[in-house]
């Protein structure tokens, strides 16, 4: 049998030009639109990264939006370490110039428990945390605490917080919380709290930050001393308050505990009777200043102050404002400044304090974390009441070693009350304050 030979099929007119597309067959727009699409449903997929399409973008502008991808990786808290590499570009649609940027990551561990012992705000004791990271794959985080102090005899929260906008900028969080404070050393009383908490944050402290929530707390006093004033007596019982709050806060000190430069400033404002029994309305507001003099030598200047504007109905106690102590208004007694009824610290509706620092390095040893300090403290708190005069404040002065044992500052001052009303608690001689904020 003869073997058959393939042959091309004879070419017949008409012939059709290359020079244009066929039917339903891509011209090269279609493929750069197709391109386009893909490469912005890559960018929808990494929305959180905001890394949107420029064109011209320089190695400069590369390695900044690297830079900043980073910043938000780490941020998440998920990752220990975060790498990134520039290379070429290897996908079959990509034009010579584009790269790709890499990011090698290794993940922490999801689950985190630690215990630790704490002390600050002249209490110490012990607490357990447990932390669950990127908890649903969203970089939220769970997170349960359990305390047990000398004052605050128990505390728990636990809570839930979540990125709401793709700079991470804006978080969310649910928490329950309480615990048991001890007042019998200024109220002869108990008090226990127990509530929910809806918070939105927003911004960095360096820049301001923003923190709105509401609050729905069931408080109670009781387990009264034997010795309890008629006033605490009266004050005993449940109470709830509905509220909302905000708070701004900003922080461009260099330290924390012993700032050589830079502000601190808080404002607080909260509305309650929304439901429930309080009713009132709520403001303080919180400043700190420091200045170096020269090397070795600070000034601080501190200030607060706070408004109670009751709405109707009865003004609770957990409501009022307390005043004194080390980390307060120093030379005079924990919350033992203002109304009082016999032994018992009432609180009230309206204070302020201010307090005016110099801080100096322990002479040839300025790498110590002991200093040196000289202090006037002045503060005033009382009811909402014309015949009482706000202006006539409480006055303290002294000496004393300030110790940075961080995150918390120690204080132990030599010192007297220059000028006292007849019911505040004062504290001649030696005071002891450890703390993180101090006036």
């Amino acid at each position: 049998m003869a073997e058959l030979e393939a042959q091309a099929p004879p070419l017949q007119p008409p012939l059709h030009t290359t020079a244009a597309p066929r039917e339903r067959e891509p011209d090269p727009a279609d493929i750069e639109r197709y391109r386009k699409w893909w490469e912005e449903r890559k960018l929808r997929k990494l929305r959180v990264l905001q890394t949107p399409d420029e064109k011209g973008a320089t190695l400069e502008s590369v390695l900044r939006k690297t830079k900043t991808i980073k910043s938000l990786l780490e941020e998440t808290d998920i990752f220990n370490n975060v790498e990134a590499i520039i290379d070429r570009s290897r996908d079959f649609l990509a034009h010579p110039e584009d790269v790709d940027v890499v990011f090698l990551t290794r993940e922490k561990g999801r689950y985190f428990l630690n215990t630790s012992t704490q002390v600050g705000n002249n209490e110490g004791g012990a607490s357990a945390t447990a932390r669950v990271r990127n908890a649903f794959g969203g970089a939220e985080t769970f997170e349960a605490n359990v305390a047990f102090a000398t004052k605050t005899r128990m505390s728990f929260n636990a809570s839930l917080s979540a990125p709401l906008s793709s700079d991470l900028k804006t978080r969310g969080e649910i928490a329950l919380f309480g615990l048991e404070r001890d007042n019998s050393s200024f109220a002869s009383s108990y008090e226990g709290i127990r509530g929910l908490r809806a918070v939105l944050r927003r911004g960095a402290l360096s820049g301001g930050a923003h923190e709105i929530g509401y609050e729905a707390v069931l408080r109670h006093i009781g387990n009264l001393s034997p010795s309890a004033s008629i006033s605490i007596r009266e004050a005993a019982g449940q109470s709830i308050k509905s509220s909302l709050y905000h708070s701004w806060t900003r922080d461009t000190r260099d330290d924390k505990i012993l700032g050589t430069c830079g502000s601190y400033t808080k404002l607080f404002q909260e509305f309650a009777g929304l439901g429930g029994d309080a009713s009132f309305y709520k403001t303080e507001a919180h400043g700190q200043f420091a200045r170096t003099l020269f090397a070795g030598l600070t000034v601080s200047f501190a200030a607060r102050t706070g408004l109670l504007w009751n709405l109707g109905g009865r003004s609770y106690f957990s409501d009022r404002f307390q005043l004194g102590g080390p980390v307060s208004v120093r030379m005079f007694r924990m919350n033992g400044m203002g109304p009082h009824d016999g032994v018992d610290s009432l609180g009230g509706s309206l204070y302020w304090s201010t307090g005016v620092s110099l801080i100096s390095d322990v002479p040839r040893k300025p790498h110590w974390p002991v200093k040196t300090h000289l202090f006037l403290n002045a503060g005033r708190l009382d009811n909402i009441d014309k015949s009482a005069s706000i202006s006539k404040p409480s006055i303290s002065a002294g000496v004393g070693l300030v110790y940075k044992l961080d995150p918390i500052r120690v204080e132990v001052n030599f010192g007297v009350p220059l000028v006292a009303s007849k019911s505040d608690g004062v504290r001649k001689g030696f005071q002891v304050g450890i703390g993180v904020d101090f006036l």
